[in-house]
């Protein structure tokens, strides 16, 4: 039932609680009428007060509704809030002696004097008891992230209140370095010591800090930030106070110190209707379940309440973590939670999987992306990305899948490694797999570099600035486009909800991002310097060693130019020239004819002639500009 008036619109919610108020008004009466039966007849006094029963409650409605008395959000009720029912209750006093006085009715002035206070009793504990309700609801919120609150002041309090509107974070406690603080309550919420805080993130009960110290200065903010990272759990930071007032909320201005930070742009919004309603009771299947983007789908496909989800990994340690960290999320929203351990290159196995649980939609995430072990595992990186791709893409075609989400990359433009050129085949493979396809719609995500993924530059840096240095650059005029994990699966769920058969959609990431001045961000993030010629006496080294073998200067998201858009603004699709079903055919039999005679100079060579723009990156520093 409380869910259902918390999803109800918010004129609906005026118009109840208006009419909670209006209840109210007789209820009061009565119960000030009573407090007078030991003095005067009650069968007398009810007869003589009955015309106030009537008049009082049509009177107030314009009155409250001009005090406002409905229009205040009970997640946000606080004591300043109870100024309009205290005017209201005064309200109700003088609407009593006036309508007893014009009408001439025989009734104690005490009853007139008493209706008020207890109209404000009553309004008082109907709004706390509905706040309170709301507030066990939302702390008791499955799937939320339990968070701790560093400063226990204004800023912290502000927060707390934007928190507990929050779906994504459930406030657990204030922390605060402040004695006298420590042991008592803030706003509902209790204050602890850093001992405590510390406890708590060991046990696990909290999984992320948030510092709400605006006015601190920042190599303050710095030290503790540092402290705090060494406990274990994530560290966020709000803006400064210069920066709060540009921007729209203080739950909205939560700068996180980890891998998103160091976007240098803002996140893109892409919580859309659509995703809900493209997923909603539908059975869906995962492939590389358990890798970084896999896992990321997984959390949000079932927040969109499918009806079964099926995860696919060939890692049986990959499937069960993420199977284990799933199966409370599944039971609470009602999914039911299937693993299949397998290979996508398994034709038979792939057919089974999806006859067996009637899939709707595939997202196919599974792939081999690093590009230095691709590059030198050629043979297997090209079977695994090309020819996975394409026998789960004709299994889920057979078995009438109604669509198949290609998650790419923007290596496959104008590649210049065999990781690169294989999803570039596999993008081509999918094409021509559409223009033969009458029920299956077939679409690709083409990403950047995902923040904090698994082989990203971000862990990598991490632990070379945890090592204390140095940290190696490839280049120094290295740039790559950047999304955060949850851009990158956000992208994955539209496009499934926008494809209409052999789409290329890309996010709008911004400008790219250089990679040397990343480096730089993330040392001093930690509260280091960056040690140079300027600087001898930094901490951290910066040294540059080189393109590796494949690595490109710069990345790019489109072979052409031919762009529509979306219902997204920040999201394109790209009309992209494919192959034919004869050319297409050709490459397929090369590139099996290679691998099966495991030739890797044979399967370049093809890769050279096929792909278009492939080519060869330089590796030498001199010759790279």
């Amino acid at each position: 039932m409380l869910d259902y008036l918390v999803h109800l619109p918010r004129s609906a919610k005026h118009h109840i609680l208006l009419a909670i108020d209006v209840f109210l008004v007789p209820v009061s009466l009565l119960i000030a009428l009573a407090l007078m039966f030991d003095t005067v007849s009650p069968s007398a006094l009810l007869w003589s007060a009955l015309p106030l029963f009537i008049v009082i409650p049509i009177v107030a409605v314009p009155v409250f509704l001009r005090i406002g008395l409905n229009r205040i959000k009970l997640m946000a009720f606080e004591l300043h809030d109870m100024r309009r029912g205290a005017i209201a209750a005064l309200s109700i006093v003088g609407l009593t002696f006036a309508t007893t006085f014009i009408l001439g009715l025989d009734i104690p002035h005490a009853v007139a004097l008493l209706t008020g206070p207890i109209f404000l009793l009553l309004h008082l504990g109907i709004r706390t008891l509905g706040r309170n309700l709301l507030v066990r609801r939302s702390n008791g919120g499955v799937g939320r992230l339990p968070v701790a609150i560093y400063g226990a002041g204004t800023a912290g309090v502000q927060l707390l209140a934007a928190l507990r509107q929050d779906l994504q974070m459930r406030p657990i406690t204030f922390v605060d370095d402040n004695v006298t603080l420590q042991t008592m309550t803030v706003s509902g919420m209790s204050v602890c010591s850093r001992a405590h805080l510390e406890a708590m993130v060991k046990r696990g009960d909290i999984k992320r800090v948030l510092l709400a110290m605006p006015s601190v200065s920042e190599p303050k903010m710095r030290r503790i930030t540092q402290e705090l990272s060494e406990l274990g759990c994530e560290v966020h930071a709000l803006p400064t106070y210069s920066e709060l007032v540009e921007g729209t909320g203080l739950a909205s201005n939560l700068r996180p110190v980890t891998p998103d930070r160091l976007l240098g742009r803002d996140k893109v919004d892409l919580e859309t209707p659509e995703v809900a309603r493209a997923y909603a009771g539908r059975r869906i299947l995962i492939t590389g379940a358990g890798g970084s983007i896999g896992s990321e789908l997984c959390r949000q496909i079932i927040l969109c309440g499918p009806q079964r989800l099926t995860l696919l990994d060939h890692s049986e340690y990959a499937l069960y973590t993420i199977s284990r960290e799933l199966k409370q999320l599944a039971d609470a929203n009602g999914v039911e939670l299937v693993t299949r351990l397998g290979s996508v290159c398994d034709r038979e196995r792939m057919s089974h999987i999806m006859r067996e649980s009637e899939i709707d939609i595939v997202l196919f995430a599974a792939a081999y992306k690093h590009v230095p072990l691709v590059e030198e595992n050629e043979i297997e990186g090209l079977r695994n990305n090309l020819f996975g791709t394409l026998t789960t893409a004709e299994a889920a075609q057979q078995a009438g899948v109604e669509r198949f989400i290609l998650v790419s990359t923007d290596k496959a433009v104008r590649p210049t490694n065999i990781m690169g050129a294989s999803k570039r085949l596999a993008e081509l493979a999918i094409q021509d797999l559409q223009t033969r396809s009458k029920g299956t719609k077939f679409a690709m995500v083409r990403f950047g570099n995902v923040l904090g993924s698994s082989g990203s530059v971000i862990p990598l840096f991490q632990s070379q600035i945890a090592a204390g240095g140095p940290i190696t650059l490839t280049h120094e005029k290295i740039t790559r486009y950047f999304m955060t994990i949850s851009e990158a699966a956000r992208l994955v769920l539209l496009a499934g909800a926008y494809a209409t058969g052999g789409d290329v959609f890309v996010l709008d990431m911004g400008a790219p991002v250089n990679i040397s001045d990343l480096a730089r961000r993330m040392v001093e993030l930690t509260g280091l310097s960056v040690k140079d010629d300027e600087h001898p006496h930094g901490d951290i080294e910066i040294q540059t060693v080189g393109l590796r073998p494949g690595e490109k200067l710069y990345e790019e998201l489109l072979i052409g130019d031919n762009m529509l858009p979306t219902p997204h603004e920040k999201i394109m699709r790209a009309e992209e020239r494919g192959l034919s079903e004869i050319e297409m055919a050709r490459i397929l039999k090369q590139v099996r004819t290679a691998i099966a005679a495991n030739d890797a100079q044979m399967l370049r060579l093809i890769v050279e002639t096929c792909v278009d723009g492939y080519h060869v990156a330089e590796t030498g520093l001199d010759d790279v500009v």
